[in-house]
């Protein structure tokens, strides 16, 4: 599937709820079933900088596709981490590079957030673009 296909197939998830409480549950779910970070990954240079909890990103590169793994010690933070990496892991970096997250926007999940969170979501955006941008140049 292409990045906008899961951005689409994520909003429309997201749309059989009209309660927000629902989708924070969802959130959270994701997050339960992130696939568990390897403790060797759960480094200073592997933590997102601008994120009120801790939260470790690494990325990986298979057959010329990046593989991002995640953790984070709270919950919601710990599912937007996963809704991410849900819809980026397992493409290349210049279609990462090249891809409008608009997802975001369209569940409201950025006006839904508190602003610490809103600033963490953007500084996992941003790490994930750099990781992106670093094994292309690579």
């Amino acid at each position: 599937m292409t990045i906008n296909e899961i951005q689409d197939e994520v909003i429309q998830e997201f749309a059989e709820f009209t309660d927000w409480m629902d989708k924070y549950q969802m959130l959270i779910d994701l997050g339960n079933d992130l696939r568990p970070l390897d403790a060797k990954h759960k480094t200073e240079q592997n933590l997102i900088d601008g994120c009120q909890s801790r939260v470790w990103l690494q990325c990986d590169i298979e057959e010329g596709n990046l593989i991002f793994t995640a953790d984070s010690d709270a919950l919601i933070t710990k599912g937007i981490i996963a809704l991410l990496i849900r819809v980026i892991s397992g493409h290349t970096p210049q279609e990462i590079i090249d891809a409008d997250l608009y997802f975001i926007e369209q569940i409201g999940l950025r006006q839904h957030l508190s602003p610490t969170r809103s600033n963490g979501l953007l500084s996992m955006v941003k790490r994930i673009k750099a990781y992106a941008i670093a094994f292309k140049l690579a």
